[in-house]
């Protein structure tokens, strides 16, 4: 295991606030990049995007090639810089580094056993990750960071959860943020909630702040119970997933986890990944709109879906005095 920590609620506002503000003027990772083999530590800084691209039939489309994507950056069109495809060869991709947010607030008393059950059988066929964050939030927040020898312990971990308190929905995603900003790579978060904030200092717009200033994809699985209070919630967490071009569920009862999360899992394997140098080089911090678009003219794509995140924030830098 890499790291295990209990985040407490209280105190946390300002190292928060602190970590909103930096987060904006640090959006572009850096990464080296090489045409053959791309590699993702030092060098050029690229602004990086995960795409899945979904045909008129619902299928993931997984055979696409770099020309046939088109970006374009505040209608600006930009020149890919690394492309990595679902066939590309698994040495030569980024590292996938899988994140799950789980809800283990009281509200979760009845159906915790089996959503803990189906995030076991989801974790066990992403077996390609590098490592894998938990964090399991209700009142407090803990997080660990486990790779893939540490499954077992991982495993553990999970099984050993016990539903108690508020829910700090927010406060936990923020916690999440904190710790993938220094990773590199492809970033994917599954987040499961079944109910409302209750807990949380980070407000949600902070909360969507943070989302729109990583570079994570998150797919978010929010457990309705047919409780029409939980509607805003839910509206919430989909803007936050579809703001980063992943997904959401909202399903009734707990009986289709199973489904759900083999949906997410086939979905991160027909992921593409690729990368550019905005031809943009002011430094005022401001949000970029990015769209992805399709260039290719196979018929087999009328109709195609692109999903990715809508954009990112500039990088900052203060005005000399």
């Amino acid at each position: 295991m890499i790291e295990q920590k209990l985040v407490s609620t209280r105190g946390r506002t300002q190292s928060m606030t602190r970590f909103i503000l930096l987060a904006a003027a640090l959006v572009i990772s850096p990464c080296s990049v090489a045409r053959a083999q791309p590699t993702f530590t030092t060098g050029i800084d690229l602004v990086r995007f995960g795409v899945t691209v979904i045909d008129r039939e619902g299928n993931f489309v997984t055979d696409l090639v770099e020309g046939d994507f088109e970006i374009q950056e505040e209608g600006v069109e930009q020149s890919i810089s690394y492309f990595v495809g679902p066939n590309t060869p698994e040495a030569t991709s980024p590292p996938l580094h899988l994140g799950l947010l789980f809800d283990t607030s009281a509200s979760m008393e009845t159906d915790l056993r089996l959503a803990r059950t189906a995030a076991i059988k989801f974790l066990n066929t992403v077996r390609q990750a590098e490592d894998i964050t938990l964090v399991d939030f209700d009142t407090e927040v803990r997080v660990g960071r486990y790779r893939q020898s540490d499954f077992p312990r991982l495993i553990e971990r999970i099984r050993g959860q016990k539903p108690d308190g508020w829910t700090a929905l927010y406060d936990a995603l923020g916690v999440y943020l904190d710790g993938a900003a220094a990773q590199d790579g492809q970033k994917i978060l599954v987040l499961y909630t079944d109910g409302s904030d209750t807990r949380s200092e980070v407000s949600y717009g902070e909360a969507l702040d943070l989302v729109k200033a990583s570079d994570v994809t998150v797919y978010a699985i929010g457990f309705l119970k047919n409780d029409p209070g939980n509607a805003r919630l839910m509206r919430r967490v989909r803007t936050l997933a579809e703001t980063t071009g992943g997904d959401v569920f909202l399903p009734l009862t707990a009986d289709p986890l199973d489904e759900i999360y083999a949906q997410i899992a086939e979905e991160i394997a027909a992921r593409y990944s690729f990368g550019y140098a905005s031809t943009d080089t002011r430094t005022d911090g401001a949000w970029r709109e990015v769209r992805v678009k399709l260039s290719s003219t196979r018929s087999e794509l009328d109709g195609a879906t692109v999903r990715t995140r809508r954009g990112y924030f500039g990088p900052y830098r203060p005005p000399e005095s």
